[in-house]
């Protein structure tokens, strides 16, 4: 990603693409539920979520493929909300790629432009300069069904680029690939984009895919916007008990706030209490959740001396190898389970830490999230 790019934090910064009250319904069906959007140009913005979250019916809204039931849809000003597709200037890369198996690789990319009517130089010099930029030189002779599928993919990338689109819109675009060219292909897009400078939506269910490659995520729920953030305020300050749980794993302990200090909430909870930063607006009794990832929870293989805050005591109950990492799952007070993460720093044929351990689990105070929602 390139550093210092963050429009969204300038007051000052004009969105490129502004959704403003869009909804869009199927019979009694609420796909999309009155979501205002800004994204801004040069961006690469995901939106991600389940199976069902209107995600993909929003990105069909910006191709044109849908009409909102209300709302504007604004590029660079222009309410495009009534406009076709083939006016906007914005393309789209679907999921299956959808190359025509009787045209050439070449032919695929140059279809868009043939349909513009531009002269035969033209379009031999752009499929020249798209088979350069997807690294697909020498190749524009094959058909599709000669291709592997990251060249396929690579092609029906090219095609979506070839008539300059404002906006790019991509469809589970890496979905097809296996894991070791999916993660490699993450890189080459976000390195593709940012040598266009062309913006961005991608839409996946793949939170690692998302978190790798876009400036910011979007995270959708029922047709809602639940938190737009960059990926790594996404992770550390979700905004909601149903975004800490979405991304990521994560330890989610209901409680009480017992009392307040100076930025901190003393938490009552599992019959002990957890010191927290404290979330403004929250006061002594409220009902609260305290979200605290994996990796942050320390694990000591021996029960503490003597009760103390954020600690503890449990038996472990699982261990998962997971190479980088082994994670743990120990029973504590009222057989509540909390997951612990620890990274696998040097070479072991054996966990340092064994099922049935009695263990004491820890955590700083910075390293938990307070939340009301």
């Amino acid at each position: 990603m390139r550093r210092g790019f963050a429009p969204w934090a300038d007051a000052g910064a004009r969105a490129l693409l502004r959704l403003q009250g869009v909804s869009k319904r199927y019979g009694d069906i609420v796909a999309v539920d009155a979501l205002d959007l800004d994204i801004f140009e040069g961006e690469f913005f995901a939106l991600l979520g389940p199976s069902g979250c209107g995600k993909t019916t929003l990105l069909r809204l910006l191709a044109g493929f849908e009409t909102p039931a209300q709302g504007s849809i604004l590029l660079a000003g222009e309410d495009i909300a009534a406009v076709p597709p083939y006016r906007r200037p914005v393309n789209m890369m679907f999921q299956t790629y959808a190359l025509f198996p009787h045209l050439s690789v070449a032919g695929n990319i140059a279809f868009g432009l043939r349909q513009e009517r531009l002269g035969r130089a033209a379009i031999e010099a752009r499929v020249a300069e798209m088979l350069a930029l997807v690294q697909l030189e020498g190749l524009g002779a094959r058909k599709p069904h000669q291709l592997s599928g990251g060249q396929r993919q690579r092609v029906a990338l090219a095609r979506a680029l070839a008539k300059r689109p404002r906006v790019l819109l991509l469809d589970e675009p890496l979905a097809a690939l296996d894991k070791k060219l999916r993660a490699q292909t993450q890189f080459e897009l976000v390195n593709l984009q940012a040598r266009l400078g062309t913006t961005f939506v991608i839409v996946t269910h793949d939170q690692e895919e998302a978190m790798t490659m876009a400036h910011r995520i979007g995270v959708m729920d029922r047709g809602r916007l639940m938190q737009v953030a960059e990926p790594s305020e996404l992770y550390e300050q979700p905004n909601s008990r149903w975004v800490a749980g979405f991304i990521g794993e994560v330890n989610l302990i209901e409680g009480r706030v017992a009392a307040l200090e100076p930025g901190i909430a003393v938490v009552a909870a599992l019959g002990g209490h957890f010191r927290v930063g404290a979330t403004a607006g929250v006061g002594p009794g409220d009902s609260v959740c305290i979200a605290v990832r994996p990796e942050k929870v320390r694990v000591a293989n021996a029960p503490a001396a003597a009760p103390t805050d954020n600690c503890l005591a449990g038996s472990v109950v699982d261990i998962g190898y997971l190479g980088g990492m082994s994670s743990y799952q120990v029973r504590v007070a009222d057989g509540f389970l909390v997951r612990a993460a620890i990274a696998n720093a040097t070479r072991r044929t054996t966990p340092p830490i064994g099922w049935d351990t009695q263990v004491c689990l820890t955590f700083a105070p910075q390293d938990a999230v307070l939340l009301t929602r």
